[in-house]
């Protein structure tokens, strides 16, 4: 595993291109764009502001660069440096901004979610979409960019409209029997959109492409319900993380409940292997000793290494109480991930921060749990095969595969925290994000 030098970044914007041919990444208003092999400077673009989001099109040929604050998107082009857009959105302001799928058409949302402006690169033509609602996820397209589903808010009622993505044409509009609609997303094979209510409200929709309501799941009535959804990549699962503290997994035939996960503070099954990360200060050689020491000498003597150590059943995990009187309170089921194969689901329990819990999805049995040092900030999947990278805000990188484990110390100078991590779409690398800083990580390829 090698990694490269730290390079400055800002607001953890760092993204791979959706061909893996180029890495983006930001510092204040610049916009760095990077060949993703040898991380040699391609472009450099110089932005009006600082920048708060960027995204690449589809087609890896543009990338946009949104400054909320300004109400400002600046799109650019790899093919011709020369040409750029601005796209302005005046008082309206802007609060979010997207590529449609074909990597032609902004879709800006403005303040106070008055409407959505489509706006095209081609044609220079601009289209709006009323009443869009508030909320976490409002806008989902499905897998093969053929149709957009927008959630909406009028009359005090939720909607959902459906419109076809080569013409903005209206497809399906229909009411939800939601009170507070919270999200919406669309099943990978594009046949099934699920919508959930708000978390005062234990409620998961399922509607067909007509607008059609298929099935209607509640496992609950008066606590607080819904925190976090995943689909698995074939279609076949849909699995809701609860604010009780359990994942419960429907099959795409009936959409009838088939297990219930549960994430207790003890794990007691002696078929679960519990790895634990635990600290080791590093031992130095008397002969290695020299006054004053080398500067790479005094970093690892003052570092302190981890590495996991198998625990024995039963496991009590580090459990944190919520505070019962405050609004989003750290409890349930918060994140939940699908591996690519779909053989397995790795998730975190709020209640317990520093533990990943990864399922095998073929045998609906927890098969591991990563106990981490600190809490976790963020997991995500190799898109190739069943590995699994966490990290938790320190200097290393931890992977899980069926095989084992393995914590990875980033080495360099300073304290460098990673908060963030993606996958390049080859899964032969990763870039590390932290605050202020970020960095490649180049693994060797596992044969399978």
């Amino acid at each position: 595993m090698d990694f490269s030098e730290l390079f400055k970044l800002s607001g953890l914007l760092g993204r791979f291109s959706p061909d893996g041919k180029c890495l983006a990444s930001c510092v204040q208003h610049r916009l760095v764009v990077r060949d993703a092999s040898s991380l040699q400077i391609l472009q450099l673009y110089t932005c009006l502001d600082q920048i708060q989001y960027i995204e690449w099109s589809s087609d890896s040929l543009f990338i946009l660069c949104a400054m909320y604050k300004r109400g400002i998107v600046q799109v650019w082009s790899l093919e011709q440096p020369d040409w750029h857009c601005k796209i302005d959105e005046g008082s309206a302001g802007l609060v979010a901004s997207c590529w449609s799928p074909d990597g032609r058409h902004i879709l800006n949302t403005t303040e106070f979610h008055l409407r959505i402006t489509v706006w095209s690169l081609c044609t220079k033509s601009v289209s709006y979409i009323k009443y869009p609602k508030a909320c976490q996820q409002g806008v989902a397209f499905t897998k093969d960019g053929r149709y957009m589903a927008v959630a909406e808010r009028r009359d005090c009622k939720d909607f959902i409209s459906i419109f076809v993505c080569n013409n903005w044409q209206l497809l399906r509009h229909f009411d939800t029997e939601t009170q507070d609609l919270f999200g919406i997303e669309w099943a990978p094979n594009g046949c099934v959109l699920a919508a959930w209510d708000t978390c005062l409200e234990y409620k998961v929709l399922l509607y067909s492409l007509d607008g059609r309501l298929l099935s209607s799941y509640r496992a609950y009535e008066w606590p607080l319900g819904v925190k976090s959804i995943a689909w698995s990549p074939s279609s076949q699962f849909l699995a809701i993380g609860s604010f009780d503290e359990k994942v419960r997994i429907l099959n795409h035939v009936t959409w009838k409940k088939i297990t219930e996960l549960d994430h207790p503070a003890t794990i007691a099954s002696k078929k679960t292997i519990v790895y634990k990360e635990v600290e080791k200060s590093p031992t130095v050689g008397t002969e290695r000793l020299s006054f004053p020491p080398t500067r790479a000498l005094a970093s690892s003597l003052f570092s302190t290494q981890s590495k996991y150590e198998i625990s024995q059943v039963p496991v009590s995990l580090q459990y944190i109480k919520p505070v019962a009187d405050r609004a989003n309170p750290k409890v349930g089921v918060g994140m939940l991930a699908f591996s690519a194969d779909n053989c397995f689901l790795a998730t975190k329990n709020d209640n317990i921060p520093s533990a990943v819990w990864i399922w095998d999805i073929r045998k609906l049995k927890l098969s591991v749990v990563l106990e981490q040092l600190c809490t976790i900030q963020c997991f995500q999947w190799d898109p190739c095969q069943s590995r699994l990278a966490v990290c938790t805000g320190s200097s290393r990188v931890y992977l899980w595969s069926p095989a084992g484990c393995v914590v990875v110390q980033v080495p360099g100078e300073g304290d460098f925290q990673i908060m963030s991590l993606s996958w390049h779409s080859s899964g032969n690398s990763m870039v590390l994000l932290s605050k202020d800083h970020f960095c490649v990580c180049y693994l060797e390829r596992e044969k399978v």
